[in-house]
């Protein structure tokens, strides 16, 4: 299909005034997609991406439909926070159309366990309907359905109106989702191959007649990664078998009062925990974790890779010939094997972590990975220690192409988009996308580069071999942006041993404040934080943010009101050394070559975090923020290409000199009147 021209695509603009990016980039939508290809978008915070992006893709599913094909919009995030801005902006599209072309529909999607009030975490069940008729259902659900429709409505209203009169919100935002237009949902819903293959279906959604728009795009490799990871301990067998004797017990406890006791499932149990045991109570497996935990002892590093076809084949010989009724091959017994942890189900324990609950699944969906990629390079099995000294094995997708191929060729088209999205072409490799079918833009946004200076050190780095040498020259620098900045200051260091260091040599903040992040810090005591700056800042004494590139407060935390006045990013976050970066290496080494392995896999994903990070104090045009890297290797050839065109950098070459231009900075925007701003 080949659109001409891409002036239609504004009526679908959902502001009054549109900026010459926004313009831009609906242009290159409307004629990309139109083609049924991918637009890779770097686009800059503040540059109105959302809006820009709705507008093309509606436009071009309004032609589809015109020409009967139900075209569908799936607009993905992996923040539940963005949601909320993708219904907002097509409230205000059809606000703006008064149902002059047609009234867009959109049903906002989370997971299950998010949507529904009463879950069995065992079985994936609900009862949010339980003991309703099926007429009172009918009702019920009329009832949701015209309310989601009436409106763009986000996914918590949704929740709330269907807890309030007895149905499931899930249930009933699935089952219509096929009389939408858009469909807001996190990536896992089509990059995650189990949740897209029940998904789909239940929503009458075909992948081939969707347009698919990728929010914060930099993050959907790790995520299609993330997706294939799954840990488990030695003592995984152990667990296990408490879980199917625990199942076994309540079968029989049901099926018993029925005379009943030789039913196909308790016998399925009893192969099965026939099976376990004998993995548990096999010398050889043990003597093999044994092994591999001397292996990783006398390596000297923190993990190591471990043959993927070997552990298989240690564990189907372990259940050769248990199964009497099965003539299948060996690995075939131990594919049915998994089929049967995968049947356990067990009674929930709201007392017990939910990591800690049916360790059953968590062994099969292991298994199922190992034997997937049993042939292949793509997926490393590593061998490493838990912090309680326990042995553990943990599968790692080097390739998310293998994913991401398949979805691509598949769908009709997509917008993929970010930030942070640099270079673009690099995302076209990882990915998998048809190189002849996709075009990468980067968008200017905009705004004043002058509201948003970039002092690089020359003189501080976090290299490991000179760290210490230019220690207190990083600390000089530190207190320097402290002592200059009248409001709030984000440090964000590379790693979180570095923060504690940081966070106790920096004892004094100049009359601010001070909020560390912790690892495994909730969202809640995220956004309690945050509230704290913005409460700080009104006041006028201002506080000191400590978090961690790639941290909770460095990406997806939305500071609005301009609330971080200066922002201080230490060193480049590479990936330390580990044989996990080792495979990754030496994979991305064949597939693209030595030079854009490391790129790939090292030094692009360490730069994306240092973007993400300097990127949260500017969200408006009008918005005001001096950002300070301390870091010099920035500056090296390679490195600083690799950064965006549009940064205006200044150099700095001592603790002075940055006080310097952290001073003249405010003092200029103070006597522009906007002292109250910055």
């Amino acid at each position: 299909m080949r659109v001409d021209g891409a002036e239609f695509g504004y009526k679908f603009f959902a502001h009054d005034k549109i900026r010459e990016s926004q313009r831009e980039m609906i242009s290159d939508g409307v004629e990309i997609l139109g083609r049924g290809d991918f637009l890779l978008a770097a686009a800059p915070t503040g540059l109105g991406k959302t809006a820009a992006a709705l507008a093309s893709s509606i436009e071009v599913s309004m032609r589809e439909k015109m020409r009967d094909n139900s075209t569908k919009i799936i607009f993905m995030t992996g923040r539940q926070s963005q949601h909320k801005i993708i219904v907002d902006t097509v409230k205000k599209i059809n606000n703006k159309m008064n149902n002059k072309i047609m009234n867009i529909k959109l049903v906002d999607l989370i997971g299950r366990e998010g949507m529904c009030e009463n879950i069995d975490k065992s079985t994936g069940n609900c009862n949010c309907e339980e003991g309703l008729s099926e007429q009172i259902k009918r009702t019920k659900k009329i009832q949701l359905e015209d309310f989601i429709f009436h409106e763009p409505r986000h996914v918590d209203n949704v929740i709330k109106l269907g807890r309030e009169i007895g149905i499931c919100s899930w249930k009933t935002a699935r089952e219509i989702s096929w009389k939408s237009d858009i469909i807001v949902c996190d990536y896992n819903h089509i990059f995650i191959d189990s949740v897209r293959e029940s998904s789909l279906p239940a929503m009458g959604v075909d992948l081939e007649n969707s347009i698919l728009v990728v929010d914060e795009a930099h993050n959907l490799p790790d995520r299609i990664r993330n997706g294939l990871q799954k840990r488990i301990t030695e003592n995984v067998f152990d667990r296990a078998l408490i879980d199917i004797e625990e199942c076994k017990s309540t079968l029989e406890e049901k099926l018993g009062k029925k005379g009943n006791n030789q039913s196909k499932r308790i016998l399925e149990m009893n192969i099965l925990s026939k099976q376990v045991k004998a993995l548990i109570d096999d010398k050889l497996i043990s003597n093999w974790f044994e092994e591999r935990g001397d292996e990783l002892a006398n390596s000297k590093r923190e993990d190591i890779i471990v043959s993927t076809d070997e552990f298989l084949n240690l564990l189907s010989s372990s259940i050769e010939g248990i199964d009497e009724e099965s003539n299948d091959m060996a690995i075939n017994q131990l594919e049915n094997m998994i089929n049967k942890l995968k049947s356990v189900i067990i009674e929930e324990d709201d007392t017990i972590d939910e990591d800690e609950q049916n360790d059953c699944i968590r062994l099969a969906e292991m298994l199922e990975i190992c034997i997937q990629f049993r042939n292949s390079d793509a997926l490393a099995l590593v061998f490493d220690k838990t912090m309680n000294d326990k042995n553990r094995i943990s599968s790692h997708l080097l390739d998310p192409s293998i994913v991401g191929s398949k979805i691509f060729k598949e769908c009709l088209g997509s917008i993929l988009m970010s930030g942070t999205l640099y270079p673009p072409n690099m995302y076209v490799d990882l990915l998998g996308i048809p190189e002849e079918r996709a075009e990468c833009k980067e968008y200017a946004s905009g705004f004043d580069p002058n509201n948003r200076p970039i002092l690089i050190s020359t003189d501080v780095t976090s290299k490991y071999s000179e760290r210490e040498s230019c220690y207190s020259e990083m600390i000089g620098h530190i207190n320097s942006v402290i002592e200059k900045t009248d409001g709030n200051v984000a440090v964000f260091a590379p790693s979180y041993a570095m923060l504690s260091r940081i966070y106790t040599d920096i004892s004094f903040t100049f009359g601010k404040r001070r909020l560390k992040e912790d690892q495994g810090m909730s969202k809640k005591i995220v956004n309690e934080n945050i509230t704290r700056l913005r409460q700080w800042k009104s006041m006028g004494t201002g506080g000191v943010l400590f978090g961690v590139l790639g941290g909770k407060f460095s990406e997806g935390v939305d500071y609005s009101d301009n609330i971080l006045n200066s922002v201080i990013c230490i060193g480049l976050p590479l990936p330390p050394p580990s044989s996990k970066q080792d495979a990754l290496m030496n994979y991305y080494s064949a597939k693209f070559g030595r030079s854009k392995a490391w790129k790939y896999a090292s030094l692009q994903p360490a730069l994306n975090n240092v973007l993400q990070a300097l990127g949260r104090p500017i969200r408006k045009s009008e918005d005001k923020a001096i950002v300070v890297l301390l870091e010099k290797r920035l500056l090296e050839r390679e490195i600083f290409n690799s950064l965006p065109k549009s940064f205006q950098i200044i150099r700095t070459s001592k603790p002075s000199r940055t006080a310097k231009h952290v001073n003249r900075f405010f003092e200029i925007h103070q006597s522009m009147g906007s002292s109250d701003k910055v």
